[in-house]
């Protein structure tokens, strides 16, 4: 079975400059619920959607995600929760196989969730991801 018929689309990304500014917003104006917290790095319940915001340089830092490219910056992260670190390197062989532009193969990041991140033709940023033991770490 395809990838997309598979997998859900589990949280939107919004990248960002400033989180701080981010939560004013989502908080503030839109009502959505904090729920985690961490250094360039805020996600927040609302309706049906995990949403969150990542400061660009804070993820390029850490994941080598580029933080522009020839098109121009990167604005949202499209993720993808699957149920575990082997279904991460599953679909990352499947999709790698099909020609998938990946930044690098699955790894292990501080966040404790084994990630890998490609980018779609129009530069948006995928990231397919499972959370290791003990589930996310809220200071990364």
């Amino acid at each position: 079975m395809a990838f997309a018929q598979e997998h859900a689309i589990t949280d939107i990304c919004v990248l960002v400059k400033d989180t701080q500014r981010s939560v004013d917003f989502y908080v503030g104006k839109l009502g959505f619920e904090l729920n985690r917290r961490a250094e360039g790095f805020a996600e927040f319940n609302g309706a049906g959607l995990t949403l969150a915001c990542w400061e660009i340089d804070h993820l390029s830092d850490h994941t080598g995600v580029s933080r522009t490219t020839a098109e121009g910056p990167h604005k949202v992260c499209i993720a993808v929760r699957l149920p575990s670190a082997e279904a991460v390197d599953e679909a990352y062989a499947e999709l790698d196989g099909k020609g998938v532009p990946f930044y690098r193969p699955p790894a292990d990041y501080v966040w404790n969730a084994r990630c890998a991140y490609f980018i779609g033709p129009d530069d948006e940023l995928w990231e397919i991801y499972a959370w290791n033991d003990g589930g996310s770490k809220g200071n990364f």
